[in-house]
């Protein structure tokens, strides 16, 4: 596993031999970030349920402005911390270890970028997602990779379905959310 572009390119990054952490293929990271790539530059960004923080890191890499890792699991959030160590990106982030969902009940507001790759068939998207639109500014995009099988809703309160994609076992679902409409000018 290894950084894909930007300043940490080629950087490789340790992970855990875990059932429940399985590092995001390349070829649908890359996918992901050809997605938010011009949405990433002065984002702040949201690795949730981080694992080895892989995701948050090429957000970082590409020109994040900051990055908060939540895990739950403290030996991922000593590898989150070796590898953003190792990419010289932890002036640039913050990695805490507590339960994501509890972490979206007391964070602050404020996120651009939204990266959620829970473990597998825990229902853990579909209890995230209707809590973490009022973490989001307007405009805002959640990525969600989960399993093939699984089809997310078109809407989560505050959210907006904008894509999905499949890649073999993993799928991505992409949601925004919306951009008041503007009152008109007289």
């Amino acid at each position: 596993m290894r950084v894909i572009t930007g300043s940490a390119r080629g950087r490789k990054l340790k992970t855990l031999d875990s059932l429940d952490i399985r590092p995001t293929p390349d070829a649908v990271k890359e996918a992901i970030f050809s997605v938010i790539q011009f949405d990433l530059p002065t984002a702040s960004v949201l690795d949730l349920f981080a694992g080895s923080g892989q995701l948050g890191i090429e957000a970082l890499s590409r020109g994040a402005e900051h990055c908060v890792f939540v895990d739950k699991n403290p030996d991922a959030v000593l590898v989150v911390k070796e590898n953003l160590s190792a990419c010289k990106l932890q002036s640039n982030a913050r990695v805490l270890n507590m339960d994501s969902i509890e972490y979206l009940k007391v964070a602050k507001p404020g996120l651009d970028i939204a990266l959620l790759d829970p473990p597998y068939r825990n229902g853990l998207l579909e209890e995230a997602l209707p809590l973490i639109s009022k973490k989001l500014n307007d405009g805002a995009i959640v990525i969600c990779e989960h399993e093939s099988e699984l089809t997310l809703p078109d809407e989560f309160p505050g959210l907006e379905l904008h894509k999905r994609y499949r890649y073999g076992k993993v799928a991505v679902t992409i949601y925004r959310k919306p951009v008041p409409d503007e009152p008109e000018a007289l």
